[in-house]
């Protein structure tokens, strides 16, 4: 249960590469190439040779350090085959008093209840799509059905490999007047895409209507037997005619019998998990915790 604080310029990367890789709970977040794009700062916490690892991705404000979810990065915590409560507990416990804040999710494989922390439960939602695409769509929902049929009689129609400009541009329009995003946010997106694509990793995809404009659009980003639903880009003509609905849906169509997850990453907010429970996609559970450790003055602004 010896756990070691090792930080970044130490990291043998490819020894942790290896471990995400070979991980029952792998994930594509946990690869040092996502963590050195998406991360401001990340150091390591580590079990024997690399056998287990739990990245401590971090940034510094006033003087204080504190963990935080860096974006594009649905869930991070500890990574390893054959965990348990006391091994998540032992992690945990290793991570170092100077960072007196963390607000961080944990992965699936990380769902366990330790007394001494308080975890919260969170919401992914995946689609298991080694399925005939008949099979899947039995599984939509009425209204999903209605949109997609709405789509289809627009004259919509889907565009593998479109610009991600594109896409970002859609969700920067789109989300404007309260997302926290910075355009440097963006560019470490599209690092990272630029990477898994010469790897046949990462596919864009885009809905137009019949005047070829683009309504709906996302970038996937392929790993660990999963499609992540990464960054998506709407415009808000789309809406009426179901783009999103008509988008999704030839990417399942397309994806039909591979052992494939499609990924959604989740959402607590009710009026997207319905949107993604629509398409036939289960709930898995994964966990965030949150602790304050900051002075009795700063801590009053934190709540």
């Amino acid at each position: 249960m010896n756990v070691a604080y090792i930080k970044n310029e130490g990291i043998d990367k490819s020894k942790w590469d290896r471990c995400i890789e070979m991980s029952g709970n792998g994930s594509i977040y946990g690869y040092s190439y996502y963590l050195d794009n998406m991360s401001k700062h990340w150091d390591a916490l580590v079990m024997g040779d690399y056998d287990i690892v739990m990245p401590l991705t971090w940034n510094r404000k006033y003087g204080i350090y504190y963990l935080y979810q860096p974006f594009f990065t649905a869930s991070l915590g500890i990574f390893g085959n054959d965990l348990t409560s006391e091994i998540v507990a032992s992690f945990l416990k290793s991570i170092p008093a100077r960072f007196k804040f963390w607000d961080i999710y944990l992965n699936r494989g990380n769902l366990f209840t330790i007394p001494s922390f308080n975890l919260y439960s969170r919401s992914n939602f995946i689609l298991d799509l080694n399925k005939k695409y008949d099979e899947l769509r039995t599984n939509y929902s009425s209204n999903h059905i209605r949109n997609i049929k709405k789509a289809e009689d627009q004259g919509c129609y889907t565009k593998r490999n479109i610009p991600i400009a594109s896409i970002i541009q859609l969700a920067k329009n789109n989300s404007k007047n309260f997302s926290p995003l910075r355009a440097t946010d963006y560019d470490n997106l599209v690092k990272v895409y630029e990477f898994l694509k010469t790897q046949s990793n990462a596919v864009t995809y885009g809905a137009y209507d019949g005047n070829h404009k683009l309504l709906s659009s996302c970038v996937f980003f392929f790993s660990h037997g999963r499609a992540y639903y990464i960054l998506v880009g709407n415009d808000p003509a789309g809406k009426t005619i179901g783009s999103s609905h008509f988008l999704i849906d030839a990417f399942i169509k397309e994806r039909a019998g591979e052992k494939l997850t499609l990924d959604f990453e989740g959402s607590n907010l009710p009026g997207i998990a319905l949107f993604y429970k629509g398409f036939g996609a289960t709930e898995e559970k994964y966990t965030g915790i949150k602790m304050n450790d900051l002075p009795a003055l700063i801590k009053l602004f934190k709540k």
